[in-house]
């Protein structure tokens, strides 16, 4: 392949979410194959201090590649932690042929740029049944687990380590720190997350059962949100979809894994209409992730819980986060 093709293919892997949107990978692509790294340089030492959730976001990146591929006509295979040398060389992506794109090959490459983030309240519509097990053969394909949480006393229980884990990270000084590095009041920032895709008011006050992760705590005014009208009706209370995906293992391999598995998982229900964020607070502290696999009686390790369901009219402006250009991030070297 030539250098603009591979150039075409690392656009699609960099449009991958990443934690905070750090973008922590690199690439370098020869004649066949394209090898993908993680940067250390754009870490998260204290809300991720294993690079659990950022050799994830690599996961995702390596199966937005694939199918990019694919929607091109190339069949490729992928191999992971190759180099014993190297523990940042995570994955290496081989051309292996020529194919004709299926229709779903080319939806689930569209899907790539019309995914995002929705943080948002999503609408009063349930995700189809029949959707979910689609999801859960998708993640199974990858040796990840996907769970639906449906159960009253796991929902009760899964809510509760999220906001327990929300107040520890919110008094610690150091997260605190950490995060606000990532936020981005600049709309044409490359990186981090934008304000504009953090819904407005303090999150606590959005009427859900569920708590998304407030990115600025600390900096919001007293005066943030609208006014609350004493005769409105009250909001209907959110209710979305929450699902759990895991793996039996718990390293580098069962992380990328994982990673490829919510990658298809993401790009499949974008396809379908869905959309989804992380609420992953629960899984950022060690105690509260070791919990939540006691209370859930999970066999296996919990690695991504995510929020899903459609989103409302209107909601998707402003909320796509920037990307670093290909050129800052891709290396093409020749073959050998």
């Amino acid at each position: 392949m030539e250098q603009q093709q591979w150039a075409t293919v690392v656009e699609a892997a960099t449009r991958a979410p990443s934690i905070h949107n750090t973008q922590p990978w690199r690439f370098t692509a020869t004649a066949d194959q394209l090898d993908v790294f993680l940067d250390r340089a754009r870490a998260l030492p204290v809300l991720d201090p294993t690079q659990r959730q950022q050799v994830i976001s690599c996961g995702i990146a390596v199966e937005f590649a694939v199918v990019a591929l694919a929607a091109a006509g190339v069949l490729s295979e992928v191999e992971l932690l190759t180099d014993d040398a190297d523990p940042d060389h995570l994955a290496t992506v081989r051309v292996i042929g020529a194919i004709v794109p299926t229709d779903e090959d080319a939806a689930l490459a569209a899907a790539i740029g019309h995914r995002h983030t929705v943080r948002d309240p999503f609408e009063p519509r349930i995700v189809p049944a029949g959707l979910l097990d689609r999801l859960q053969a998708e993640a199974a394909a990858f040796g990840t687990w996907f769970k639906p949480v449906t159960r009253s006393e796991e929902e009760v229980a899964t809510v509760f380590l999220i906001d327990r884990a929300e107040e520890m990270e919110q008094g610690d000084p150091a997260y605190l720190a950490e995060l606000q590095r990532w936020v981005r009041t600049d709309p044409g920032a490359v990186d981090g997350v934008p304000v504009g895709a953090v819904p407005a008011g303090d999150p606590h006050g959005r009427p859900s059962n569920w708590s998304i992760r407030d990115f600025v705590v600390g900096t919001r005014g007293h005066d943030a949100g609208a006014p609350v009208d004493p005769d409105a009706p009250p909001p209907d209370v959110e209710r979305p979809t929450v699902v759990l995906m895991g793996t039996d293992g718990d390293d580098r391999y069962a992380w990328l894994q994982a990673g490829r598995a919510l990658g298809r998982v993401l790009l499949v229900a974008t396809a379908d209409g869905v959309a989804a964020s992380p609420l992953t607070q629960a899984l950022d502290w060690p105690a509260t992730r070791t919990r939540m696999r006691s209370r859930l009686s999970l066999v296996g390790h919990p690695q991504m819980l995510l929020r899903m369901g459609y989103p409302r009219e209107g909601t998707a402006a402003g909320s796509v986060s920037g990307r670093r250009p290909v050129g800052e991030v891709l290396t093409v070297s020749p073959a050998g």
